[in-house]
């Protein structure tokens, strides 16, 4: 089988540590070239994997004719210039979470793949859990019943990522409910279907990122508080057209007592939660709880850059439609046009 020749636009964490290694590990695809601004870094990293070409230009790696496909992995605002420069030299693209800064940017996105007829799929790896698939048959097999609610929730006791640049606005377009919350979000609204969102409530709070440095939390520490122009927890309520609602809470520093990550769904017959996994509801007079024995080991990011792949070798659509993309950015713009606005914002 011939492989997919791949390039890299972004050579940080998320490439080094998640996307460059499934690449190596699945062995029907190539990267054959990666681009970075901070180019001994790009070639640092083009050293450990084997990648022959390296640029601090992405639009040169773009015009290399045997690259089928590109996979984003830079700061959220180039997200959208990167996506569409791809897209317009032919590729398939793979852009990390979330999809661009904001909604206009997704919809202009969306319009350059159908005018390209080229795959636009955006990485929110936790679709690709064993967890979630298992839900996801439980549900389509009617066990939860109609789903009216669900909470997601992405919390850090402390957390700030202190490298890159996601506590600068410009670069992120926000704090951890563009980082963090963004992939519950998407997780939860892939379990209860995708309903459309009619309205958004958000709150946003930056009590912690931006105090100076201390003796008693040294530790802790490794941001700029001097550069920290984003929040450090939000919360936001989605209301759906159909009646159901959705919670979300997210942070990356927060007075609680542990980290929390999870998704639950509530439905007429029965609910679910992702972590820890199980399916609750009644049976036979009682009330049952459902818990999954050796659910199989996999590694999401390996998974989703394999369907991607799949998509592309079989022609398949995008597995993650950027329709849908759409649908999570709506309603991150939505909380945080809220949480200014200090009143609930409508989307529809």
């Amino acid at each position: 089988m011939k492989k997919i020749r791949v390039g890299i636009i972004g050579a940080g964490f998320i490439a080094q540590e998640a996307h460059l290694p499934a690449y190596a590990s699945l062995g029907e695809a190539e990267v054959v070239a990666l681009a970075d601004v901070n180019l001994e870094r790009a070639k640092s990293v083009a050293g450990k994997f084997g990648v022959t070409k390296v640029f601090p230009d992405y639009r040169k790696l773009l015009a290399l004719k045997e690259i089928e496909a590109v996979n984003i992995c830079t700061p959220n605002a180039f997200h959208k210039p990167a996506a569409i420069a791809a897209l317009r030299a032919g590729k398939h693209v793979l852009v990390e979470k979330p999809a661009a800064m904001n909604a206009a940017e997704v919809k202009a996105m969306i319009a350059e793949a159908k005018q390209a007829k080229k795959i636009l799929m955006v990485g929110v790896n936790c679709r690709f859990m064993a967890e979630t698939g298992l839900l996801k048959r439980a549900i389509n097999a009617g066990a939860l019943g109609k789903i009216y609610y669900a909470e997601a929730v992405f919390l850090r006791r402390r957390g700030i990522p202190g490298w890159g640049a996601f506590t600068e606005k410009k670069a992120s377009g926000g704090g951890p409910m563009m980082d963090l919350g963004v992939h519950v979000l998407d997780l939860a609204l892939y379990l209860m279907g995708f309903p459309e969102p009619v309205a958004v409530s958000g709150l946003t709070y930056a009590e912690i990122g931006r105090r100076p440095h201390n003796a008693a939390t040294a530790g802790y520490w490794s941001w700029d508080p001097k550069k920290f122009d984003v929040e450090d927890m939000a919360v936001g309520l989605v209301r759906f057209r159909n009646g159901a609602s959705l919670y979300l809470k997210t942070s990356w520093a927060a007075n609680i007592p542990k980290d929390e990550f999870g998704v639950v769904v509530v439905g007429t017959r029965g609910g679910c939660r992702t972590h820890p996994t199980g399916i609750h509801g009644e049976e036979y007079g009682n009330l049952v709880d459902l818990t999954p024995v050796d659910l199989p080991k996999v590694e999401s990011h390996k998974e989703e850059i394999g369907r991607f792949l799949e998509a592309i070798r079989k022609g398949l659509p995008s597995p993650v439609p950027p329709e849908e993309a759409l649908t999570v950015t709506r309603i991150l713009d939505g909380i945080y046009l809220s949480a200014r606005r200090g009143r609930e914002v409508r989307l529809a």
